[in-house]
């Protein structure tokens, strides 16, 4: 079975960063109305951290789900829980999606959170 071509750069690039205790993986995915974002310890295989415009935090502020302003509100809330956690580095996978837009937004959201990457 064929797949998708941002399913084959996502797997294309997985293989290359890897998340640890010390530095997880931060992931993020995009539907047409909403955005995730989660922190994942790939030698564990365990999620550590999510949100999400569907996560109580987010719908708490009144915004629209589908824009940049949204994503980047994404980018801090997921900054706040992993250096609440104590993690402060992170590798950024953005799962095949260019580097643009959306994407781009809740990386500089979670830059300006305190997460380097």
């Amino acid at each position: 079975m064929k797949l998708p071509q941002r399913q084959r750069r996502h797997e294309r690039v997985t293989k290359k960063v890897q998340g640890t205790t010390d530095k997880p993986r931060l992931v993020v995915f995009r539907s047409k109305k909403h955005m995730y974002a989660q922190l994942i310890k790939d030698d564990v295989n365990t999620v550590i951290a999510g949100c999400s415009t569907l996560s109580k935090e987010f719908k708490a502020k009144n915004m629209k789900s589908t824009n940049k302003e949204a994503a980047k509100e994404i980018g801090k809330l997921i900054a706040a829980k992993a250096i609440s956690l104590g993690i402060k580095e992170v590798c950024f996978d953005r799962a095949g999606y260019k580097y643009h837009g959306r994407v781009q937004a809740l990386s500089e959201g979670a830059r300006e959170g305190g997460l380097k990457f």
